[in-house]
């Protein structure tokens, strides 16, 4: 007979033994998981950069998805966040609730959650557990010198907008598993894995200190969340459509649906940024240190007497192109 778990014995096992074994350079737990609280010291001179994200199993992911795909992502998406302000990630705490304390389950989530935390040397230093519908909750912190975060309000007329890697695989994959459209078992299982397994651009954000003003990463969307930087900064871009990224497998769809995905898919957990004209060969460079490939396109300018923070919408000739497009609503999903 299967022995059952307690909240206790469920965190020693699978959780708090992994945590004892510090990740390589992790040494931020001045004290970690055991007592009330965690007591938690950034280096000297930094600040904390500190983010929460919420996984609801049907809202953010399938129930069908794979254990160890969810733990990979649920700490993803913290370390996105973190990316995104130039932070170099510290440690995180994990809440959540499980319907039922399925051990082959917890190995699998725990083995892709600590895998992805030693290699950005993040460590579990706490969290909580109960019985309940699947919710998955992280709190990440990172450190960041008080000069260098790179904040969604900083942006300045005549920057350039640029994107990280590719955008729209993971839209296409949610499409694929609603129905919505179809495609070879090749491309299909790359727009899966971009949908469950998101790379948080950690590199890419600490090489962009001192050199792009503004950033922030792309979890709803290049329209909605372009749109918060020219909202906190005051401003107004122009965006090249025909210029935004997209794997050689997103291009194989229809145009009508590239357009979607890479406009207003989510999930894409790439970094939105912008630096001055002037920084483009330092851009480059920081995407070459990363290892991350970097696209110009657009720019950012002044907002004109009477208008509202928005995105001018262009296609590769300069042609303006009038298109409806808003991100993804955590309350009314697409």
């Amino acid at each position: 007979m299967a022995t059952m778990l307690s909240e206790f014995s469920l965190i020693d096992r699978f959780f708090a033994s992994r945590a004892a074994a510090r990740p390589s350079g992790a040494a931020s737990g001045t004290l970690g998981i055991g007592d009330d609280c965690a007591l938690l010291a950034p280096p000297a001179g930094e600040m904390l950069a500190i983010s929460t994200d919420m996984l609801v199993e049907g809202r953010h992911f399938f129930p069908d998805i794979d254990p160890e795909a969810l733990g990979h992502k649920a700490l993803a998406v913290n370390l996105s966040d973190l990316a995104a302000m130039g932070a170099k990630p510290l440690a995180f705490t994990l809440a959540f609730a499980l319907p039922k304390a399925d051990e082959a389950w917890l190995a699998a989530f725990s083995e892709g959650l600590f895998a992805l935390a030693e290699r950005h040397g993040c460590e579990l230093i706490g969290g909580d557990t109960t019985g309940g519908p699947l919710n998955l909750c992280i709190t990440v912190f990172g450190s960041v010198p008080p000069h260098a975060a790179l904040r969604r309000d900083a942006a300045q007329p005549g920057d350039d907008i640029w994107i990280s890697g590719t955008l729209g695989d993971a839209r296409a994959g949610l499409g694929i598993q609603r129905g919505e459209w179809s495609a070879d078992a090749s491309d299909a299982a790359a727009f899966r894995r971009a949908l469950e397994r998101p790379e948080p651009r950690v590199a890419l954000g600490l090489a962009l200190r001192g050199i792009a003003h503004a950033a922030l990463d792309l979890s709803d969307g290049l329209a909605g969340d372009l749109l918060h930087i020219l909202e906190r900064s005051n401003l107004q871009a122009t965006v090249d459509v025909d210029a935004v990224p997209r794997s050689a497998a997103l291009r194989r769809l229809p145009p009508e649906i590239q357009r979607r995905c890479t406009l207003a898919g989510g999930d894409d957990y790439e970094l939105c940024f912008t630096a001055p004209a002037t920084a483009r060969a330092s851009v480059e460079a920081a995407g070459h240190e990363a290892d991350v490939p970097v696209t110009r396109i657009g720019t950012i300018s002044a907002l004109q007497a009477a208008r509202r923070p928005a995105i001018g919408w262009r296609d590769a000739a300069g042609a303006p192109l009038t298109l409806t497009l808003q991100g993804f609503d955590h309350f009314h999903a697409d």
